[in-house]
């Protein structure tokens, strides 16, 4: 019989013991998780994003966006009153891998969809100090000369509809059109204007 005083001794008994004990109670918490539709299946209005916002979304990762803005509004009152409506996890279920993350150097963007016009996006891209003027964010204006890459999109799309994203052939077939003229700021701000906008139109 185990006794407190035996696993206190025996340094190889305790390590194995604490290792089974957050191995269960890592499962007992993660596995259920796997079953409940609100974790798994999309928010209602949820879509996948469009060849524009997709890249856009790679130029976000691209250029570390996410070292310091977060995209995750937690369940707490000082941050839904700032931010809006807490995030879900049906609102990243189409978001490999997802955004959350938790520094905050800038605000938090999950919900910055809608909240500005294109013309605002583009300008504080361009010259953050100029809309913001406490703003530490460096400027992106090569974004504006930059073409949208659309060599691998239709590569992107399949890769994602493998994993569940729900892409028809048909709008796969379309994408680099979608993309023809455009530039890396147009994708960005793409990307941007779509970010929590699914939540706030269920509200």
């Amino acid at each position: 019989m185990l006794t407190h005083d035996m696993i206190e001794r025996n340094q190889a008994l305790l390590i194995i013991l604490v290792i089974l004990v957050i191995a269960v109670g890592g499962l007992v918490e993660i596995v259920p998780l796997s079953f409940q539709q609100s974790v798994t299946g999309p928010v209602a209005g949820l879509k996948p994003y469009t060849p524009l916002q997709l890249t856009g979304r790679d130029v976000y990762i691209r250029e570390g966006c996410y070292n310091c803005h977060s995209q995750m509004v937690r369940p707490f009152r000082a941050e839904v009153e700032r931010y809006g409506h807490y995030s879900v996890a049906g609102e990243f279920v189409y978001d490999h891998p997802f955004q959350w993350g938790s520094k905050r150097t800038g605000p938090d963007l999950h919900r910055v969809g809608g909240r500005y016009s294109d013309e605002w996006h583009r300008l504080h891209l361009t010259d953050p100090r100029g809309v913001v003027p406490e703003s530490n964010m460096p400027s992106y204006p090569w974004l504006a000369r930059a073409p949208a890459d659309a060599g691998d999109i239709e590569a992107k799309m399949r890769a994602l509809r493998s994993v569940g994203v729900p892409y028809p052939d048909g709008e796969i077939a379309t994408a680099k059109g979608e993309l023809k003229g455009k530039t890396e700021m147009d994708a960005l701000i793409a990307y941007l204007q779509v970010l929590g906008t699914a939540v706030r139109q269920k509200q």
